[in-house]
């Protein structure tokens, strides 16, 4: 891997080519990403670069009702990472991240990686929490079909059986049930990067992203090869 960058999705749009076709695109303030700490075989036991992003402050300070008194709120940034941040010489950052590149020894510290690293049409992958959705029944989680909606009816949105009886006696694991939907983990792969504004640091890529609006998003070069 030779490319990525951290991102914020500020939220979707759309934009014509030069041939008018409509393009759906998700639009990133991707970077600018600062570099933290360059990972080496001898010291780590592995080539790596870790990157910074967003600024955060160190302490938190407010004032109390009355306007006087300060009130220093631990929201901000620990003294171990200040150290952290101070050795390689930049602002403190409110998300720190690991990335594996061929070409690692060649970043030096607090050297920064803007969104000019994509091009129009390179093919990425993007990583961000998905939207949550709370407690969700299983038409809604699964897709699972309703039941007649008569008033006869003892079965309308219940998810329906769950298992045979007598034999296995049991409900299979990987059972389509109601729970917890959402906020997780998630990958879309082989996006096309549309427009890269260098200036403002955005990213235009096709089609749609995971994760809410001022969500943090990773996009790197694709690891899928099309056949």
């Amino acid at each position: 891997m030779n490319k990525a960058i951290l991102a914020t999705k500020v939220g979707m749009t759309q934009i014509f080519d030069e041939n008018g076709v409509l393009i759906p695109v998700t639009v990133l303030q991707a970077g600018p990403c600062v570099v933290t700490q360059v990972k080496t075989v001898e010291n780590d036991g592995y080539a790596a670069v870790q990157v910074g992003f967003v600024d955060k402050k160190d302490k938190i300070i407010n004032k109390d009702k009355s306007g006087k008194k300060e009130v220093i709120h631990r929201h901000g940034v620990n003294k171990a990472l200040q150290g952290h941040f101070q050795k390689a010489g930049v602002s403190s950052k409110r998300f720190v991240r690991e990335f594996k590149f061929d070409n690692a020894a060649e970043y030096t510290l607090a050297q920064e990686i803007k969104a000019d690293i994509f091009a129009e049409g390179d093919r990425v992958d993007a990583t961000a929490i998905s939207k949550g959705k709370g407690f969700q029944g299983a038409i809604k989680r699964h897709g699972q079909h309703r039941g007649p909606m008569a008033h006869g009816s003892k079965f309308h949105r219940h998810q329906g059986s769950n298992g045979a009886c007598s034999s296995p006696s049991r409900v299979f694991k990987g059972k389509g049930m109601p729970g917890h939907m959402g906020s997780v983990k998630v990958t879309v792969q082989n996006l096309t990067v549309v427009k890269v504004d260098a200036e403002k640091n955005l990213l235009l890529v096709k089609g749609a992203v995971p994760g809410p609006k001022k969500a943090l998003v990773t996009i790197k070069e694709t690891t899928r090869v099309e056949a």
